[in-house]
């Protein structure tokens, strides 16, 4: 049950001088509390960035009602705490607690981080400071909880191998909760954690234990790999993977957030990919009724006015077709949009876009990725500019007059046509306008810097430089002709770091902790980014990292 006098202390104390108290309340629309005393374990669910990033995330919904349907266990929430938030935390020397029952942070059984931006790495240790929880693992004891690491940097875990206890590789929806259930048992019986990590490394095939491993090096210095340093320790931990996307349930019941947060919307999830630019048969997909289903349900249980369709590859969604008609059937009177945030491109495009909301106010987001043919193909993305062009005009039909436009720079092998051809497909899309709308289209072209990350097909590539990136930005800045296009390029630093943290190995560990200690603090967020203290930090610690 709620904590009294750290509940009055939030309420009475803390949360009348910070900004945006609803985010640190607890008690929203289908939130759960339940009787810890009258479970088997207890889970919080750490979210390294703030509230309003953090429930935006379709799967920290669906991982707290997968691990609260199960009477056994309590799951909990705690997001990054702003900057006024934390400040109040430390001089009060008040530890940071979960929403549901302002429980600390130190007195779970398991804490789970979900690790979905390499830049968060340092949210993970206010959190596990404020929490009340040592920074490294190997200071930890049995008292403290089993800190868990899931999610996409998981694909890349040591730079944050210091920091967390274990890492589930692959699928984690459905096998978290027999990871818990596992560590409860090991917990009961054992006095040692390292003998308890050895026993779940073991009887747990696709978990990480990283402390039981260390990196090997070649002549030149550079990691090459990594290998087992304790008898009995797998020398292969592989990655679950579910096949069946059904058998991983959906949030039927999502939790409604207080404050207006980044997408205040139903999203479900209807395909998976195993990479970045897979093929179809990496593919899984949720079947036509069970989606349906699942935004009705969720529909009744919070009253948002849009359903999300997610996935990495929307439109291969075998019966996409029937999906967004039934869809539409049940919510069009209901003044329920149906949107997919970003819509890939094949020969299925015009037939989607006639399906889609019409008049979108949001517009429409498409991603191409390259502009030219011939790259695309280097990277596994086929299909003709036409599809992309008679999808953009069927969309106009249908009232579209705002587009967005998704690409790379960067890429294996680019050349100056591939950039030009970056703007000179969003300045045709915004032609297209003329032809249909009586006017130009707005159109805005968005250019993220390419990150060659582990466990992708590029992942051998070399990434570009941050001046190869200026100037490639600078080429596009003065290719651009027409005032209705607005060309948005991502930070390079911030990009530069991203591939540090990304590509880096265990001796990064202690680079995120000297930069935490030094101040930095939510650098996902637009201007947090400090770049100049990961460059001297990496620098003092004799790695070489070029940029």
């Amino acid at each position: 049950m709620p904590d009294p006098s750290l509940k009055s202390l939030s309420i009475d104390q803390l949360l009348p001088r910070v900004q945006g108290p609803g985010q640190y309340i607890g008690g929203e629309w289908n939130s759960i509390c339940k009787n810890r005393d009258a479970v088997r374990g207890t889970l919080c669910l750490a979210f390294p960035d703030v509230y309003a990033i953090g429930m935006s995330h379709p799967a920290l919904h669906v991982l707290y009602a997968i691990v609260n349907s199960r009477g056994n266990w309590a799951c909990e929430r705690c997001f990054t705490p702003q900057a006024d938030m934390e400040a109040l935390l430390r001089q009060h020397a008040t530890p940071l607690v979960s929403l549901e029952s302002f429980t600390p942070l130190r007195d779970f059984d398991c804490v789970v981080f979900s690790l979905q931006n390499a830049l968060s790495a340092t949210n993970v240790l206010t959190m596990l400071d404020l929490g009340g929880i040592p920074l490294a693992g190997e200071d930890r004891s049995m008292a403290d909880p089993l800190v868990v690491g899931e999610g996409p940097c998981t694909d890349y875990p040591e730079p944050m191998a210091r920091f967390l206890d274990a890492f589930v590789l692959g699928d984690g929806d459905v096998s978290l909760p027999a990871l818990f259930d596992r560590w409860i048992e090991i917990k009961r019986s054992s006095t040692d954690r390292a003998d308890a990590l050895a026993q779940l490394a073991v009887a747990v095939p696709f978990v990480y234990v990283p402390r039981f491993y260390e990196t090997t090096f070649n002549a030149q210095g550079r990691p090459v790999g990594v290998r087992a340093i304790r008898d009995g320790m797998p020398s292969l931990v592989q990655p679950i993977r579910i096949d069946d996307l059904d058998a991983i349930p959906l949030a039927l019941a999502p939790v409604v957030p207080h404050i207006e947060c980044a997408e205040d919307r139903i999203a479900i999830e209807i395909m998976r990919a195993s990479a970045s630019f897979g093929t179809l048969q990496n593919d899984r997909f949720r079947s036509v009724d069970v989606i349906v289903r699942a935004a009705v349900a969720a529909y009744r249980a919070t009253g948002h006015d849009e359903i999300a369709l997610l996935g990495t590859t929307t439109t291969n969604h075998p019966f996409i077709e029937e999906l967004l008609r039934k869809l539409r059937a049940i919510f069009r009177l209901l003044n329920v949009r149906i949107t997919m945030p970003s819509v890939p491109i094949n020969e299925r495009l015009p037939a989607i876009c006639d399906l889609l909301d019409r008049g979108r106010p949001d517009g429409l987001t498409l991603s191409p990725e390259a502009a030219c043919a011939d790259l695309r193909q280097r990277i596994g993305i086929q299909f003709r500019n036409e599809a992309l062009f008679d999808g953009c005009r069927r969309a106009m039909e249908n009232g579209v007059s705002r587009f967005k436009l998704n690409f790379l720079c960067g890429l294996p092998g680019e050349r100056p046509a591939d950039l030009d051809g970056i703007i000179d497909m969003a300045e045709q899309v915004s032609r297209l306008g003329g032809e249909v709308l009586g006017r130009h289209a707005g159109v805005v072209a968005n250019v993220v810097n390419f990150i060659p990350k582990s466990q992708t097909p590029l992942q051998g590539q070399a990434m570009q430089t941050g001046d190869y990136f200026e100037a490639a930005h600078e080429h596009l800045r003065k290719r651009k002709r027409m005032r209705e296009v607005t060309l948005r390029c991502r930070d390079v630093e911030s990009s530069l770091v991203e591939a540090a943290l990304c590509r880096g190995d265990r001796r990064f560990g202690p680079v995120i902790e000297t930069v935490w200690r030094r101040g930095a603090r939510l650098e996902s967020l637009p201007d947090r980014l400090r770049p100049w203290l990961w460059w001297q930090a990496i620098s003092e610690a004799d790695i070489e990292c070029c940029r």
